[in-house]
């Protein structure tokens, strides 16, 4: 990466600072158009634009494809250390648990980040994948059942949620009671307008000590067993919650995006329903597609340099945020063609060193989950105008506040 040399323009073209209003990430005018937003800024800015993630707390959002892959493989000028920053910061925001530094892969740098992640891929290197889709299956038919005679439901709360859930306490060997704890303590932080995030870290940590008690009195074959017995990263109990906080975290609310997603976009784009094949495109082209087109993490992958880094020749100000918004750079003109399938250049899943570890079992579950509700149910269909669909607000999700659906009323499986 050559951040830090200007363009040879740059006589004609002087570096500077971004100067222009903040667009603001958490409105909801945000939320209900975030294209149009994306759009915006990039006619006024370019690459790299000023925003606001939340009341009072500034940052560059980065654009441009090209860009964001740069960034995002240079980490010791952009770490995702965010303590400096944080000692600045207003503890108070509602976003802050999604920013704050924690002993864990995400929220680090260097060896230590190093360490943390082997722990975390080496867990997840034990998951069986075959295992996994009869979890999946064991895990829909009941929630499948509790709505199919109705002829009505909510997708995303009703199915998506707490599939997720389920599986998610399936592969960490979780018990019900505690993962209930933790996916209320989850959506606590995931929710934007949150006021109480000590108590949404409270609630979780207390949950997490429990989940590794248990753990160590009865191992199993699970994530939090081969955690707890990564002798090389040697995690300490603080960095086993946090890990775990961090599979919570990134394996219920943003799995259950990607389904509402796709799935609406299944139920509204007509060629969802027949393909030039004489068949519908699968579920899974669907995932590649609105990967691409609406990630459920829209903008995230935060970084903070430690000192005025030029890039684009643009001055980034040291100690503040810098968010990649994956959907602007995967909708970026310079590399987004309109071909999706099995595409591997979107950013959803990051890139660099902090790239996510669990694209195989994710896209499995999101695409096991589509087909059993779509097997159960094929005559399901959106029971709204898309139009009126309302988008939860947030500086960082895509996310449905509900996908209500209508079918005929159908037998339990």
């Amino acid at each position: 990466m050559q951040s830090q040399q200007a363009p040879p323009d740059a006589a004609i073209h002087p570096a500077s600072t971004i100067d222009g209003p903040r667009e603001l990430l958490w409105s909801e005018q945000f939320a209900a158009d975030p294209q149009g937003a994306y759009k915006r800024m990039r006619q006024r800015y370019g690459t790299l634009a000023p925003v606001e993630i939340a009341p009072g707390i500034p940052a560059t959002l980065v654009l441009g494809y090209h860009t964001a892959v740069k960034i995002l493989n240079e980490p010791d000028r952009f770490p995702a250390d965010p303590r400096v920053w944080q000692a600045s910061a207003p503890a108070d925001s509602p976003i802050m648990p999604m920013l704050e530094w924690r002993p864990n892969a995400v929220r680090s740098s260097g060896v230590a980040h190093a360490r943390y992640r082997s722990a975390t891929v080496a867990a997840l290197d034990g998951v069986d994948l075959h295992a996994l889709r009869v979890i999946i299956a064991e895990a829909a038919r009941p929630i499948i059942n509790s709505f199919c005679e109705d002829g009505r439901a909510d997708v995303i709360g009703q199915y998506a949620l707490p599939l997720m859930f389920g599986v998610l306490n399936g592969l960490l060997g979780c018990s019900p009671d505690i993962g209930a704890r933790v996916t209320q303590g989850m959506v606590m932080i995931f929710d934007s307008t949150n006021t109480d995030a000590e108590m949404a870290n409270a609630m979780i940590g207390e949950a997490m000590i429990e989940l590794i008690a248990m753990k160590r009195a009865e191992p199993g074959d699970d994530i939090t067993t081969r955690l707890l017995q990564h002798e090389e990263a040697g995690l300490t109990d603080e960095e086993l919650i946090h890990a775990l906080i961090t599979f919570y975290g990134a394996g219920i609310e943003p799995p259950r995006n990607l389904i509402g997603n796709a799935l609406l976009m299944m139920l509204t784009d007509p060629r969802y329903e027949i393909g030039q094949s004489g068949f519908p495109p699968s579920s899974r082209a669907a995932l590649d597609e609105i990967l691409v087109k609406d990630p459920p993490f829209a903008n995230y992958c935060m970084s903070y340099p430690r000192q005025p880094v030029l890039i684009d020749n643009v001055w980034l100000p040291p100690n503040q945020p810098v968010l990649i918004s994956i959907s602007a750079c995967n909708n970026d003109p310079a590399v987004n063609n309109g071909d999706y399938l099995n595409n591997r250049w979107n950013l959803a899943w990051g890139s660099g060193p902090h790239s996510c570890p669990a694209q195989s079992p994710t896209m499995l579950i999101a695409a096991d989950a589509i087909d059993q509700l779509l097997d159960a149910l094929p005559e399901l269909r959106v029971a709204v105008p898309p139009e009126r669909l309302a988008w939860r607000p947030g500086p960082f999700h895509r996310a449905l506040a509900s996908l209500p659906v209508v079918f005929p009323p159908t037998p339990k499986l």
